[in-house]
C-alpha cells in the first residue's frame, strides 16, 4: 500500500470506530449481567501490564479488556485507529505522527495524553527490533506524538500497531510512576472497556464495565476469567452453568459438546502454527545436524491425523510457520506422511537402527500432541522422552537457549511474514538456537527495503531456503474447539480474524432474560 493509500485507509477506518456522540452514549443501555470464561492456563499478573508483552499472544486476553492501543486489530481492520484517530507518514518514511483522541480518561480519572504514549513505548520490553529502529519519540502537544526512525522501516506499523508487541498499548504515566511496576500489576489501570476489580492468583480475574469507554458501552457488566487447567473440568463447569465459555477443549470433550443440544461448539484460531524445532541441529556432532535426519522426522509425522485427533480436523497441516493469510507468506506444501521414506533417510544418514534423540519439550498444555509425536518418531526409530512442565518453566527454558533435543514450539506472533520469521529464523531471534549467514543478511536487507515487490522476493527466498534446508518441521495451523453455553448471545470469537479468543470484549453479549 502506498503512503497516500495508507493514510487514506486510516482516515476511512477511523470513521468506523470513531467515538460516540454524547446523545448516543446517553441512550445506550446500562451494562448488565455476568459472563464467565474457563481459561486453560493460569493467569499471570505479568499479563496485566502491556509493557511486559514479550512475543506471546496470550496477554492480549487481558489487554483487550483492561487496556487500549493507539492502533490495534479490530473487526474488519487488522490495523484499526483506536486511541489514535489517524496517523501520517513523512515523505522520507522516517517520521510517523499520530493524532490522539482528546478528552479520554484512564479508569482512575487521569487524562490520556501524548506523554502516556511516550512513556508506554519506552517501558515496553517486548520488541528489541522496534526500540532499535526508533531514534526518538517526541511529544508535539497533548494530542500529538511523533516517532522518528533512524532509517525507513516498512514494518514500523506492523510492530507498533498490531499484536507483535505491547508498545502501542497505553498505561497512565503518573499512576505507574506513583505505584511502581509491581504495584501496577497488583492494581492495573487502563483505558479499555473493562476496569480491574480483583485477582485471586490461580483462581480468577474479575473485571467490571467501564461506562466511559470511548468506543461503546459494554453490554455485560461483569467479566470473570477463571483458571481451569483440566479440559474435563472446563466442560463440567460449562455443563453446570458455572462458566459460559470454555476455551480449548480436547477432542473427547469437544465431541461431547457437539452432542449436547444446550451447548454450542465453536472453532477459533488460525494465528498460531505449531512446529518441531531441532534444537541441536547447529551442533556438528548431533544427528540433527544432518538434513536427512531432520527430513526423516518430518516424514514420520501424520499431520492430518494429528489435526483429527487434537482438533477434530479443524487445524490445517502446514509447510510453513508463516500463516498463508499473512502478507509476504510463501505457500509451501506440508511434508507428506511417509514412514518408509523416513526410515530410508535415517539409514542413509548412518542410523539404520534409529537413535536416542533425548528430550521432547512440549508446549503446555498440549501434552497429548507431544505424546502422539513421540509415538510417530518411535515408529521410525527416533527415540524421544517427553518432559512435561508448567508453561512458565517451558518458556523460560526455551528462551534460555539451553534446551536440548526437540521442541514442539509455536509461533503466534502477529503481523506479516517478516515479523513471524523474526523470532525463529535470524540468528539473533528470541527462539533461535542458530542460523545461516546468508539468511541473516537477507533478513537484514529486507527490513530496510521500501519497494514492496523487491521485499516480497527477498522474504519468499528466505522462506524457500528455510524449507529446502529443513530448518524445522511445521505441523499445523492451529484452530481449536471451545464450548459456548446457552446464556451467550455473542461470544465474540473470530470477530477479529485471525485472533483466537473473545474480542473485542465490549462486543460480548448475554441473551436477554
Amino acid at each position: 500500500m502506498t503512503r497516500r493509500g495508507l493514510v487514506l485507509a486510516v482516515i476511512l477506518a477511523g470513521t468506523v470506530f470513531a467515538g460516540r456522540p454524547a446523545d448516543e452514549t446517553a441512550a445506550q443501555a446500562k451494562p448488565e449481567g455476568e459472563m464467565r470464561w474457563a481459561l486453560y492456563v493460569t493467569l499471570s499478573p505479568v499479563w496485566f501490564d502491556p509493557g511486559e508483552v514479550v512475543g506471546q499472544i496470550t496477554p492480549f486476553w487481558i489487554l483487550y479488556a483492561l487496556h487500549d492501543a493507539l492502533v490495534k486489530p479490530m473487526p474488519g481492520n487488522l490495523m484499526s485507529p483506536s486511541l489514535a484517530e489517524s496517523w501520517t507518514v513523512s515523505a522520507d518514511q522516517r517520521v510517523y505522527e499520530f493524532k490522539l483522541r482528546e478528552g479520554l480518561k484512564f479508569h482512575n480519572g487521569d487524562p490520556f495524553t501524548a506523554e502516556d504514549v511516550k512513556f508506554s513505548f519506552h517501558r515496553a520490553k517486548g520488541s528489541r527490533t522496534l526500540h532499535d529502529k526508533v531514534r526518538e519519540v517526541v511529544v508535539v502537544s497533548p494530542s500529538r506524538v511523533r516517532f522518528h526512525l533512524h532509517e525507513p522501516w516498512p514494518d514500523f506499523m506492523t510492530f507498533y500497531g498490531t499484536m507483535v508487541s505491547g508498545a502501542g498499548w497505553i498505561v497512565p504515566k503518573k499512576y505507574v510512576e506513583r505505584v511502581g511496576d509491581d504495584g501496577f500489576k497488583k492494581a492495573p489501570v487502563g483505558l479499555g472497556p473493562y476496569r480491574f476489580v480483583s485477582h485471586t492468583p490461580g483462581i480468577e480475574l474479575v473485571m467490571e464495565a467501564y461506562e466511559g469507554y470511548w468506543r461503546k458501552t459494554p453490554s455485560v457488566k461483569r467479566l470473570v476469567f477463571k483458571s481451569v487447567t483440566e479440559s474435563t473440568t472446563r466442560l463440567a463447569m460449562l455443563k453446570r452453568g458455572e462458566v459460559d465459555i470454555a476455551y480449548l477443549l480436547e477432542a473427547p470433550q469437544a465431541q461431547e459438546v457437539k452432542r449436547d443440544p444446550n451447548l454450542t461448539l465453536a472453532f477459533s484460531g488460525g494465528i498460531a502454527v505449531f512446529f518441531l524445532d531441532f534444537l541441536d541441529q547447529w551442533d556438528p556432532k548431533s544427528p540433527w545436524h544432518d538434513r536427512r535426519v531432520r527430513l526423516a522426522a518430518n516424514y514420520a509425522i501424520d499431520r492430518q491425523a494429528l489435526s483429527d485427533a487434537e482438533t477434530l480436523g479443524a487445524s490445517k497441516p502446514a509447510g510453513n510457520h508463516v500463516p498463508p493469510t499473512f502478507e509476504f507468506a510463501l505457500p509451501l506444501e506440508p511434508y507428506p506422511y511417509d514412514p518408509a521414506r523416513a526410515k530410508k533417510l535415517l539409514a542413509e544418514a548412518g542410523y539404520p537402527n534409529g537413535f536416542d534423540a533425548g528430550d521432547l519439550h512440549q508446549l503446555p498444555p498440549y501434552f497429548s500432541l507431544g505424546e502422539a509425536i513421540v509415538g510417530y518418531m518411535q515408529a521410525v526409530g527416533i527415540r524421544l522422552r517427553m518432559r512435561p512442565m508448567e508453561r512458565g518453566a517451558y518458556f523460560a527454558l526455551i528462551t534460555s537457549k539451553k534446551a536440548k533435543g526437540l521442541c514442539v514450539c509455536t509461533s503466534s506472533l502477529y503481523g506479516n511474514a517478516a515479523s513471524r520469521l523474526s523470532e525463529v529464523i535470524p540468528s539473533d531471534g528470541t527462539y533461535a538456537y542458530g542460523g545461516y549467514p546468508d539468511i541473516d543478511a537477507l533478513f537484514k536487507q529486507q527490513a530496510g527495503e521500501t519497494d514492496r515487490k523487491k521485499r516480497e522476493a527477498m522474504l519468499h527466498q528466505i522462506q524457500r531456503l528455510v524449507y529446502e534446508r529443513v530448518r524445522y518441521g511445521p505441523i499445523y495451523q492451529y484452530v481449536w474447539p471451545s464450548g459456548v453455553g446457552p446464556r451467550v448471545a455473542e461470544p465474540a470469537l473470530m470477530l477479529i480474524n485471525p485472533y483466537p479468543w473473545s474480542a473485542p470484549l465490549e462486543e460480548v453479549r448475554l441473551k436477554k432474560p
